[in-house]
């Protein structure tokens, strides 16, 4: 049995907290400098985490959010940064809402075809800037980031009356889908609806540890990301790797819009939820890529979305929630450094010490053993 590692969970926990801490501290000197009670603000939106329908406007939140994160997090295994994500599940809804629209099967085939839709339109997005970085060098951030103005561009495109848009007052839409393709809720009586596809979210964490942690190609997947010169020497193809994380990558981010547009919308328009893909990167920091810390951020990012507003009732600015999101993004960054410093330190020492002891213990064993020949 593997031996409990106590101080490896204390660096894996020291810095999510220091950074949670941090950004608790900045955002009330923030009110303080704007003349606002520091402390009120947080106070009520706690308070507001403890009623039954902000709890499941969170969780369907944090499915969005959680989904998105793991996308991001396969990349930042491979050491790829996929700032795609955002174009990648917006142009995945679109095309799902489409084929919704327009194809109507019973509802066994139904949803399946339209997750299939998102993933391959996702992973085919990603791979574009797979491909270009495989053949061509270019490099994945750029690429991704020029893709998601093209999936705008393409969006947009398909809005028009002429291709697959319908108009619906002053908004654009695809149409409502056929209700085969809807997925039912969980209810929750007067609080609402949980989202059915909260459930793919949960097995999507579930599969995303086991695949990374237990096979074959979870193993070659990190290894190429920790060096892909060592990957190399022991047969795995560095840029297979990329190709395939950034196909996984974008597979993924297909279906991170999928709850609410089968749970809630039935269409894709205007008012379909944006910036899901931006707000993933700094999830997926804050739970270190791993499927568990990624859940608790993704329930966290979603309720200071959810509980922000009651802020706005109290004379407070609902934005201190965007400010503090984006203060837990630096201080992610700077505190994961310092504890990794701090433990890469502790390491050195404990090593240091053991090989001191090591010395000791031969310079002792030596004189031993001449004592014992000189009898």
């Amino acid at each position: 049995m593997k031996k409990f590692d106590k101080e490896r969970v204390l660096l894996a926990v020291a810095g999510p907290v220091i950074a949670l801490a941090v950004a608790f501290v900045l955002s009330a000197i923030v009110l303080i400098a704007s003349g606002k009670n520091p402390v009120e603000p947080f106070a009520l939106m706690f308070e507001q985490a403890g009623f039954s329908d902000i709890q499941v406007l969170i969780i369907n939140q944090a499915s969005m959010y959680y989904i998105a994160a793991l996308a991001v997090a396969i990349g930042f295994r491979m050491n790829l940064f996929n700032i795609g994500v955002d174009g990648q599940y917006q142009l995945a809804a679109m095309m799902a809402a489409v084929v919704g629209a327009h194809v109507a099967l019973p509802g066994v085939l139904q949803i399946p075809l339209l997750l299939l839709t998102a993933v391959l339109t996702g992973a085919f997005w990603s791979g574009i800037a797979g491909v270009l970085k495989v053949t061509r060098g270019v490099s994945e951030v750029v690429a991704t980031i020029m893709l998601n103005s093209i999936a705008t561009a393409v969006i947009g495109y398909l809005w028009l009356p002429d291709v697959f848009g319908v108009k619906v007052g002053n908004n654009n839409t695809t149409g409502e889908m056929h209700d085969s393709g809807w997925v039912p809720g969980i209810d929750m009586g007067a609080a609402g609806e949980v989202y059915g596809l909260v459930i793919l979210a949960v097995l999507l964490g579930i599969g995303y540890w086991v695949v990374l942690n237990r096979t074959r190609f979870g193993f070659d997947l990190r290894a190429s990301g920790a060096s892909e010169t060592a990957a190399a020497a022991s047969g795995v193809s560095p840029r297979r790797m990329v190709l395939t994380a950034m196909l996984l990558s974008g597979g993924l981010a297909g279906l991170a819009g999928l709850p609410i547009l089968l749970g809630d919308t039935h269409t894709y328009s205007l008012n379909f939820p944006t910036g899901i893909g931006f707000l993933g990167i700094g999830i997926a920091l804050l739970g270190r890529n791993s499927p568990v810390g990624i859940a608790f951020a993704a329930l966290l990012w979603a309720w200071l979305d959810k509980a922000s507003p009651e802020l706005d009732f109290h004379g407070y600015d609902k934005e201190i929630a965007v400010i503090m999101q984006g203060l837990i993004v630096l201080s992610v960054v700077v505190s994961y450094e310092a504890v990794r410093e701090w433990g890469l330190r502790r390491q050195q020492r404990r090593v240091g010490a053991e090989l001191a002891a090591g010395h000791v213990l031969g310079a002792t064993t030596d004189n031993t053993d001449k004592e014992v020949a000189a009898r």
